[in-house]
């Protein structure tokens, strides 16, 4: 079997597995619903997501150690996943060969010619893996660091590597290139000890946004499945849905002018792997120069990295499709463990410019963003997490924004979020109670279990609920209710309603009513007759039926005191009560009478709330809701307690 065969069945081997865990990523009991299958797995291979987490929370979720595998392969074998198992590379790959397939050979070509823009990846690498290393950086200009001394140590001799690496093409001297690094750290310690590290430097893990894993993930949770209704028990809508699949079907369309675009110029992960692979035992290139080489370039035809076998092959670029082995009449391209005939091309072409204004630009991008505030003093009231959600800067440090949480939520109430949690914010989940079928339900912690991670930590029902061993902590708050006076029915309209204080979960509920009684809009009229309980109007003009519903109350005044009885039923000129009017308490003839709405106005109780949203889901005021949860009181940020602290 040819080795391109071998490698087309294992890109639709992935890109099958793929929709298909993402399809088992939803909560239920059919079949194709969640039943244990490994639905983060492809996350988990992916090696930008677990060095991005570790350098952004100094720690490694046992998860991603998976992504092991894939580095020692590349290690071993090059860069073997953009070809072999990369989903989006594969969607990439058939669209491109789409595109050029009846093209010339001579465009064909001219369009895998290596162009000096596929270094762009390479700085988005490092302002990515910078931005993420600010928890790492900070702790480095500490006098006693947070974190465990070993584990700093490790983690710095990581990042120093990762620095060296990149410098040594910047600086060919290796001299020059280790003094260049201990000055940058020399300058790093100086400016710690004149600026408060809080705010020099802080981690957010960016890498989701466009790394490929992540990306594809968000695309088909977000965009491409919620297309298919069979696919989930309801309809699902996601408020940022557009966008995704805006960028999405751009990468994908960009195929169309040149193969493997995103691949080639904008892939972090492509540039991560491409570095490890110039380290790679076995390679591809010309096993011999023979004078059978007649220099047709026949092997630039379908390379997919633009990576010039003919030529100096550049080994960072070459993802292994093995279409130049193919492709080559004379069998002249061979995979082995001996450099390349013709010579090779290592490292990518990086700029000294480029790296340090890339290093730079991720080392202050998120302290300047976070000058707005929204992460700290500024943070707005609206940006609600689901429960289990860490405290926001270290929930900024671990969000993918890959969509799984939001694809499992039974209630489709979990949403990415645009940009009212800010540009770090941007995919991550928030909670739009507005959409879906129901409130975040007391019994459902799904979404902390499916996290890979662990920005939405793992929460038992004990805890979510606050019994058992967490019964002193209480229950976890998402938020707290507000009810909107000006929107609300019995607030604001007189009209009865309580549908909040009816569906509120929690027991005692949070939310109460106290009853109030309100005269109607021209409801005073005159008595023309008592007969028993029905009582006759003059000059009335309501309507059959208009104050029969149980909520009215005819209200009359003798001796100073109120006395009401209820209304039955009403014709246009009688009222009938549902008892007889007592001697004692009845009007005069040709007094005046009050019908009155009988109003049960809802009231908060912030110690009881926990922010589910049931409330605000099933609210009637179809427009802005009259009863709204907002982030205040929430468990995550004690700072954000609405409560003062119990006594001890």
């Amino acid at each position: 079997m040819r080795i391109v065969t071998v490698r087309r069945i294992s890109q639709t081997f992935f890109l099958l597995l793929l929709i298909w865990l993402c399809i088992v990523s939803t909560l239920g009991v059919e079949w194709w619903q969640l039943r244990g299958w490994p639905v983060n797995w492809l996350l988990q291979l992916d090696p930008l997501v677990a060095v991005a987490t570790m350098l952004s929370t100094n720690s490694l979720y046992k998860g991603l150690l998976w992504a092991l595998v894939t580095v020692i392969l590349t290690v071993l074998l090059g860069r073997f996943f953009c070809s072999w198992v990369c989903p989006f590379g594969t969607i990439h790959h058939f669209i491109g060969y789409l595109a050029r397939r009846r093209r010339a050979i001579s465009a064909k070509i001219a369009l895998n010619k290596y162009h000096p823009g596929q270094s762009i990846k390479y700085y988005l690498l490092i302002f990515l893996l910078t931005a993420a290393a600010g928890s790492l950086l900070s702790n480095l200009l500490r006098v006693v660091p947070e974190k465990p001394v070993l584990f700093s140590i490790a983690a710095v001799i990581c990042l120093a590597g990762l620095a060296m690496l990149s410098l040594l093409r910047v600086v060919t001297d290796s001299k020059k290139a280790l003094a260049t690094l201990l000055i940058l750290l020399a300058l790093w310690m100086g400016l710690g000890l004149l600026f408060p590290t809080s705010t020099l430097v802080v981690a957010s893990l960016q890498t989701g946004l466009l790394d490929p894993i992540p990306l594809i993930h968000r695309s088909i949770n977000l965009t491409l499945l919620p297309l298919t209704e069979r696919i989930s028990p309801i309809q699902r809508y996601y408020s940022d849905s557009w966008f995704i699949g805006a960028v999405f079907l751009t990468a994908v369309l960009l195929n169309l002018k040149v193969p493997r675009f995103y691949c080639r110029f904008v892939c972090p992960l492509g540039a991560f792997l491409g570095v490890l692979s110039a380290f790679s035992i076995w390679r591809i290139g010309v096993v011999e120069t023979s004078s059978e080489c007649s220099h047709c370039h026949l092997c630039d035809t379908d390379c997919e990295g633009a990576c010039q076998p003919a030529e100096k092959i550049r080994i960072s670029e070459c993802v292994l499709c093995m279409n130049c082995l193919d492709d080559c009449p004379h069998n002249l391209v061979g995979y082995r463990t001996t450099i390349s005939e013709t010579g090779e091309v290592a490292l990518p072409d990086l700029s000294r410019r480029g790296f340090l204004a890339s290093f730079l630009s991720g080392a202050v991008a998120i302290p300047i963003v976070r000058l707005t505030g929204l992460v700290g003093p500024n943070w707005q009231p609206s940006v609600i997490r689901p429960p289990g959600a860490l405290a926001e800067p270290d929930f900024l440090s671990r969000c993918l924004k890959c969509g799984q949480c939001m694809r499992i939520c039974p209630t489709n109430i979990i949403h990415p979020a645009s940009l009212e949690s800010g540009l770090e914010g941007l995919w991550s989940p928030v909670l739009n109670f507005r959409i879906g079928t129901s409130g975040c339900q007391l019994n459902c912690v799904a979404c902390s279990h499916i996290c890979p991670t662990a920005a939405i930590r793992p929460i038992s029902l004990e805890e979510k609920l606050g019994r058992g061993k967490f019964i002193q902590a209480g229950p976890i708050r998402l938020g707290t209710a507000f009810v909107d006076r000006g929107r609300c029915l019995p607030w604001a309209m007189d009209r009865p309603c309580i549908v909040c204080q009816e569906n509120c979960p929690v027991s005692p509920k949070a939310i109460f009513t106290r009853e109030y009684f309100s005269t109607v809009r021209g409801g005073k009229f005159r008595l023309a007759k008592i007969a028993g309980q029905r009582l006759e109007l003059m000059d009335s003009s309501l309507e059959s039926g208009e104050v029969a519903t149980g909520d009215y109350y005819v209200m009359t005044t003798r001796n100073g005191r109120e006395h009401r009885w209820r209304i039955l039923e009403n014709s246009k000129n009688s009222i009938t009560l549902t008892g007889n009017i007592a001697p004692n308490s009845a009007p005069d003839l040709d007094s005046p009478i009050s019908i009155q709405v009988r109003l049960q106005q809802p009231y908060v109780d912030p110690k009881l709330c926990i922010g589910c949203g049931i409330c605000e889901h099933e609210c009637p005021v179809s427009g802005r809701r009259a009863i709204r949860v907002t982030a205040e009181n929430e468990s995550r940020s004690p700072g954000r307690s609405m409560l003062l602290p119990r006594s001890t």
